[in-house]
This record gives C-alpha cells, structure tokens and sequence, in this order.
C-alpha cells in the first residue's frame, strides 16, 4: 500500500472527470516508457554515449553552444543522434490516453514540455497547443545568428560514428549564409536560443488558460535537477486554484503546496503508470 499525504486517487480521478480542460505539462522522464534515456547525472548519460565517456565530457559540455564552435562535428555526433533516436522513437500508450482525455474535454487540453523530441506532436496533439520551452530538436538556426529565421530539420540524415562519437555525414549549414546551423533548442550558457516560437507558444497557452472553467495540471516526469516544467506547474495551480496531479517515480512530493486549495496530490509512478492509475483506476492503491 501506497501512503499518498493528500489526496486519494479517487478524489484525483473525480477532479479530472469534473474538469473543463487539462494542463498537461512534460519533463525528461515522460520518454523513459518510450525507450528514451533520462539523463540523472553522468552516469547515464556516459552510459548512452560512451566516446563522450572516454574523452570525459559532461552533459552541460556537449549541451551547450560552446560545443560547436570547439568541435562542430562532435557537437552534431550527439545532437544528430539525438535526432536519429526521436524520429524513430514511437510515443509509448500514455500519449494516447491522455489525448482521448483531451478529446472528452469542452476546452481541450494545452501541453507545455521541457523535451524537445515533438513525441506529443507525434502522438497526435495539436502544434497549436504545445509550447516547448526549450524549443525543439527539429528545428534548426543558424549559430552565427544571421538572421531570426528558424527552419525544419527534414534535410538532415545524420550519420554519426560510434567509436568517436562524430557525426560523419553533412554538418547542416544555414540557408541564409552558409554558416553552420545548431538545433533550435535552449543549451546550458546559451545566449544566442531565438525563443520566438515559444515566446508564441506561451502566449497561446496563457489565454488559453483563462478560458478554462475548471482546470486540473497533470505534471509527468519533471524533476528537480532543471526544475523549470515543476515551478511552472505550481505556478499554475495556485494562480488558477486548481489541482495539480505530480507523476514522479522518485521526486513525487509535492511540499511547495502542501498548503494550498485544492491540495496537490503526488503519485510516486512512472509517467505511463501513473497515466493508467488516473485513467484506468487500477487496484495500485
């Protein structure tokens, strides 16, 4: 048996059932029954990339503007990988459990998500309601910044080598000047992020916010190493007075609203898991 402080799954369930519309926000662990590695600490993340393991670079290294202009090549061997494994990834069942949850909604459901993999847009959600704070792998810029222009990333086929870690194959240029393009996504130490489309983005999910009559926030996967989606979750729940539901298998606690109406309610379960007990109403309990 489960000891959750709060809230019964009951009561989260009949919340969610009552509800107009659904805040659904994302962070790493939400690609974990994917397939997707969740990267806590260098371990796993050496693990998934063993030549960056070998020449001892971190995660905050190889994620960051600096990276391109050091080494352009090893700096796409880990972002055209990236690439590769999202477009072949297949959003696992919880995606689809929550759009149909959508789906029943009068005013829908807006996703925000710190992941930058577009398995949301892939599940079926609607590009006009996600907002990806981070901005996404599938687009790219130009890392010179010639210009505010952003572009699909359709054309590029990355080949990268796994004894290096090098990416073999075509480093993508910008259309505009011809200068090396990065991903269009916020890096560690980065200033140079064109945030427009999230800036859009977020705007959208604001209104849309104050259209609905009786929200409930489902948080999926955020932790508290980059804990930009949880802040916004809280924010969200006390501004609007609404539940929020934190599916977290290790950081489920839900402390920073421990005195708010509704109180939160945190299930200590993976993001798939988590999706079936709210919407399944398995005897996890």
């Amino acid at each position: 048996k489960i000891s959750l402080k709060n809230h019964t799954t009951t009561q989260a369930q009949t919340a969610l059932a009552q509800s107009t519309g659904i805040l659904i926000t994302a962070g790493a662990g939400m690609g974990v029954d994917s397939g997707l590695p969740d990267f806590r600490g260098n371990t796993g993340f050496w693990q998934a990339y063993p030549a960056l393991a070998a020449a001892g670079i971190e995660f905050t290294r190889i994620a960051s503007p600096a990276a391109f202009y050091e080494n352009p090549s090893q700096a796409w061997g880990f972002y055209g990988h990236r690439l590769a494994l999202y477009r072949d990834t297949q959003p696992h069942a919880g995606f689809a459990l929550l759009k149909a949850l959508a789906d029943s909604k009068p005013q829908g459901a807006f996703v925000m998500t710190s992941n930058v993999d577009e398995q949301f847009q892939k599940a079926g959600f609607d590009p006009a309601r996600i907002f990806e704070c981070h901005g996404s792998i599938h687009t790219l810029q130009c890392m010179g910044t010639c210009c505010a222009a952003t572009w699909r990333a359709h054309s590029v086929k990355p080949v990268v080598e796994v004894a290096t870690g090098l990416m073999t194959s075509p480093l993508p240029r910008c259309p505009h000047c011809g200068g090396l393009a990065r991903p269009n996504v916020l890096m560690f130490d980065d200033a140079d992020w064109l945030s427009h489309s999230a800036a859009s983005a977020r705007r959208r999910m604001m209104d849309w916010l104050v259209t609905v009559e009786r929200l409930v926030v489902i948080e999926l996967g955020a932790g508290t190493h980059i804990p930009t989606i949880r802040h916004a979750s809280e924010r969200v729940a006390l501004e609007h007075r609404c539940l929020l539901i934190r599916v977290n298998p290790r950081e489920h606690e839900t402390n920073a609203l421990d005195d708010s109406e509704p109180p939160a309610f945190g299930m200590p379960l993976g993001a798939l898991a988590g999706i079936q007990a709210l919407l399944d109403t398995p005897n996890w309990q």
